[in-house]
């Protein structure tokens, strides 16, 4: 996001223009809102260009396209004027996440989430080739999921059927490994064409690696024409489905029809961008960017404070905005690789740049009969045994350093990447939506870092920071070293507020805090329970001196409710406290609930000396170690009691059975609890859990290791 610049226009149409959201050697792509308060993506091509009759002709299509289609999943032009000095097409503003950045964050989906993206984004085709379109550039990064589901993006080279798929200039305009071999060959295209790209997509979705790879452009589209489809670990079933999409005959593919029947999913599967830690990323996206055209409108309307143009643009910025249909994804518009617009360095501490791709190790299916997890890698005394926590980002995995300070290493091999001495491990370190670490250093100064190099950018001195509670897209708050809980806001490093605790809650305040649905939610030793409004810091709710009997309470946020631990396991709405469930650690046997895991529809906790699994909805049993013959998990000082959940399994820390001076990592099955693998370790005192990229990483004292996952 870009502030406007000389020669930028100021409206086009019923459009005030914020701001840039990406720029090439064909256009520019303006953030713009009209006198409704509604955004839209605003693509204008460059006023040189306009008498280009190629582009023109290009830019006039991707109007018509997307007018044509009139169906959900496609965003939809709002308005246009493709004639002279400076044509220009605006369409809805989308806030969600594009599937490319679903699969880096949250690994490939489940088959169920996968056969309702195919049937979603095949009904999407079927109106496109309805109205007489071909997209001709089905990718990951032109499918934007939203609340309401998968909407295809940018029509910037889509065509009506009777046309080729070579220009002029000879250049093909298709990207490599997911357009089909006749477009690769510059031959005549029709429907089929987009049925091999929806394959293509699929095999991502499913793995989250391509269906065809190749060291450069060339090899790869030699792939797609002469190589077979990588489909990994993909299921066999899922197999069968999707590998006649790739079919190098466009005839031999199925028609969207057969896929939709032969993808069929069960009954509620589409809640993967309903329900879950991706519609949870989807809907605090939405409410950010409602935030601000809110903010705005008002501001115009002479109603509210100024809005710095710094802050409405990193605000957007941090929100992960997509921009649908005129986001800049095709390259032809921007003339870039998928979109990306060329950085320059800049000494702007504010200049963040976006989060990596993290990578993905294969699942360990446990062929060896080992019945334990592999090594993948592990280092040695260099953590600060009382690290806070393990912190994965994308492709680093962060924890405070033996030699002072934090270190971050490279989660594939485990070598250093970066260190900053300056901080104070104890004191807590945070991601930022996976785009900056921040933490702080002994004189309370917040101060943050690019996670993949350790770039220097914002610092906060005015934090006067002791603790590190949690952080949203807006800010970040932290425990000041009087006691104080404080603000700060990530677009501009400046004091939101500062607000006092109560007296007989703040020296008892565990971390780290959950946030969520505007409340900051915070445990503590004595058992109490706070939640504050992010927005001023006032108290929204208390759960005052719950029977702890001494168990930190830890919460967890998830969608609208938090969960927290103590005698009783807790949910409750985040928004004013009220009680959804509570369930009871039973007869007295055992001394209380573990910190709490929350995944889709289930609770993963230690009660005594088991896990249990539980209904998210109301508490009920949905599996036990004593029904499904698992074991014993005595809940230790070792991370809390924590339980975590990486691919298909539930991980934990437990005692080990035949040797006193021993601890194990246990593995169950998510789905039943059914018993999986054990890693013995040397008995520590103090150990932490972490899962990124199908990896688990384990911190026992002052070794930290990568193990693989089933």
């Amino acid at each position: 996001m870009k502030p406007l610049g000389t020669g930028d226009p100021v409206r086009l149409g019923p459009y005030r223009l914020l701001g840039v959201l990406g720029e090439g050697g064909m256009g520019k792509v303006y953030v713009g809102q009209d006198g409704a308060g509604a955004l839209a993506a605003v693509k204008v091509l460059r006023p040189e260009l306009a008498h280009d009759t190629d582009l023109a002709q290009r830019f006039v299509r991707e109007a018509q396209a997307a007018r044509a289609v009139r169906s959900k999943g496609i965003a939809a032009v709002l308005g246009a004027h493709t004639e002279g000095a400076r044509p220009w097409i605006a369409t809805e503003f989308l806030a969600g996440l594009t599937l490319d950045q679903v699969v880096d964050r949250y690994g490939p989906l489940a088959e169920p989430a996968l056969r309702a993206l195919a049937v979603s984004l095949t009904r999407t085709l079927a109106y496109i080739h309805a109205a007489g379109f071909i997209h001709r550039d089905l990718k990951p990064p032109n499918i934007v999921l939203t609340s309401d589901g998968p909407h295809v993006i940018d029509f910037g080279i889509a065509r009506p059927e009777h046309g080729l798929t070579l220009t002029t200039t000879g250049q093909i305009p298709v990207t490599p490994g997911y357009g089909a071999p006749e477009q690769i060959l510059g031959q005549r295209v029709a429907p089929p064409a987009d049925v091999f790209s929806l394959g293509a997509v699929l095999v991502y979705a499913a793995t989250g690696r391509r269906a065809f790879e190749g060291g450069h452009v060339a090899a790869l589209q030699y792939e797609v024409v002469h190589g077979q489809p990588q489909l990994g670990d993909m299921s066999l079933q899922l197999q069968a489905l999707i590998t006649p999409c790739l079919a190098k005959d466009p005839a031999a593919r199925p028609l969207p029809a057969q896929i939709m029947k032969a993808m069929a999913a069960p009954k509620g599967a589409d809640r993967v961008w309903r329900r879950g830690k991706v519609a949870d990323a989807i809907k605090e996206r939405e409410t950010d960017a409602h935030r601000l055209t809110t903010l705005i409108t008002a501001q115009l309307a002479g109603g509210a404070p100024t809005v710095t143009r710094r802050r409405l643009l990193t605000g957007l910025s941090a929100a992960g905005v997509v921009v649908a249909a005129g986001g800049g994804a095709t390259s032809w518009w921007l003339g870039t690789r998928d979109g990306a617009t060329p950085r320059t360095k800049t000494s702007d501490p504010f200049d963040i740049p976006p989060a990596v791709r993290a990578p993905v190790e294969p699942l360990d299916q446990d062929k060896s009969g080992t019945g334990g997890p592999a090594t993948l890698w592990s280092l040695t005394d260099v953590a600060d045994v009382y690290s806070p926590v393990l912190l994965p980002v994308r492709d680093v995995i962060v924890f405070g350093s033996a030699s002072g300070g934090i270190g971050a290493y490279d989660v594939r091999d485990g070598k250093h990447r970066w260190s900053a001495l300056s901080l104070t491990a104890k004191a807590g370190y945070l991601s930022l939506s996976d785009r900056l670490v921040v933490g702080t250093d002994n004189q309370g100064v917040l101060r943050t870092f690019v996670p993949s190099t350790g770039e220097p950018k914002w610092t906060c001195p005015a934090a006067e920071a002791a603790t590190l509670l949690a952080a949203d897209a807006e800010a970040v708050y932290v425990l000041t070293k009087e006691g104080t809980l404080r603000c700060v806001g990530r677009s501009d490093a400046r004091v939101r507020w500062t607000v006092t605790l109560p007296a007989d809650f703040r020296k008892d305040v565990t971390t780290p805090g959950a946030i969520g649905e505007g409340r900051l939610v915070m445990g503590a030793s004595n058992g109490s329970v706070l939640a504050v409004r992010t927005s001023d810091g006032r108290a929204a709710w208390c759960q005052t001196q719950l029977d702890s009997d001494n168990i930190l309470v830890c919460p967890a946020v998830y969608g609208d409710a938090v969960y927290f631990n103590g005698k009783t396991l807790e949910a409750r709405r985040l928004s004013d406290g009220a009680a959804i469930w509570s369930a009871k650690a039973s007869d007295g046997t055992h001394p209380g609930w573990g910190r709490p895991a929350v995944y889709v529809d289930a609770v993963y906790a230690t009660k005594g000396s088991y896990l249990k699994c539980l209904d998210k909805r109301d508490a009920s049993d949905l599996w036990t170690p004593e029904r499904t013959g698992s074991y014993a998990w005595p809940m230790t000082t070792a991370d809390k009691g924590h339980v975590m959940l990486a691919a298909h399994g539930v991980w934990a820390f437990d005692f080990g059975f035949s040797d006193s001076d021993s601890m194990v990592v246990k593995t169950a099955r998510a789905a039943d609890g059914e018993k999986k693998w054990f890693y013995d370790l040397p008995k520590f005192d103090y150990g932490r859990l972490a899962t990124v990229g199908n990896r688990v990483f384990v911190m026992h004292d002052s070794s930290v290791a990568a193990l693989s996952t089933f």
